[in-house]
């Protein structure tokens, strides 16, 4: 894990959060683990913070936990109806983390980090070119919507494969196994916006 990896990680507090919710609500690692269908040791070395969970595992840790994932990017309860990031304000939420460094595949930005009771998360998400062998696939309940800002993003999906330039969006069920990549010659960025029903 980067330095830089560490100090993101530090400065979320975000597996000292699950490991606190965790031990409020009574249980112990091993019913979190079969509520989330996530490995124990896992779940430790995220709550050790020696792992950065993507959405997909967060999502269902939330979900365990009884809480919005919002929870996990917001210092204080904010009861606020409306609220707004400033572009300089953006929280860099979590990468992709394996034991491969060279697999790392994107990051993301929450954009409404603040608003905690909400039904849809917005990340900006950057995704790194990568071949396509080291696709990692995800799977968690709801539905997602990606726009492309910049570069080319191949989406996969079941057996179909998509590429997405600036200006197209998707919108799909993400509980079926999907995978992205940037392909040519540079990053892509786009919009991505996750809806986890309760």
């Amino acid at each position: 894990m980067t330095t830089e990896l560490k100090e993101e990680l530090k400065e979320l507090n975000l597996g000292q959060k699950i490991k606190t919710l965790r031990q409020r609500r009574g249980m112990s690692l091993q019913q979190m683990a079969d509520k989330t269908s996530l490995s124990k040791p896992l779940l430790s070395q995220i709550e050790s913070e020696v792992v950065a969970p993507p959405v997909a595992t967060l999502l269902k840790i939330s979900k365990a936990l009884n809480v919005n994932i919002g929870y996990f990017f917001q210092a204080e309860e904010s009861g606020k109806k409306a609220v707004v990031v400033r572009k300089n304000e953006r929280k860099q939420v979590f990468r992709r983390i394996h034991e491969d460094s060279s697999r790392v595949g994107y990051y993301y930005e929450s954009l409404a980090y603040p608003k905690v009771d909400k039904h849809m998360e917005p990340f900006q998400v950057q995704f790194e070119v990568k071949k396509k062998e080291d696709l990692l696939f995800f799977t968690h309940k709801g539905e997602e919507f990606v726009f492309v800002l910049e570069g080319e993003l191949e989406f996969n999906y079941e057996e179909e494969t998509f590429v997405l330039e600036p200006g197209d969006s998707l919108y799909f069920d993400s509980s079926l196994p999907h995978a992205f990549r940037a392909v040519g010659k540079k990053n892509a960025l786009a919009i991505d916006v996750i809806y986890a029903p309760d």
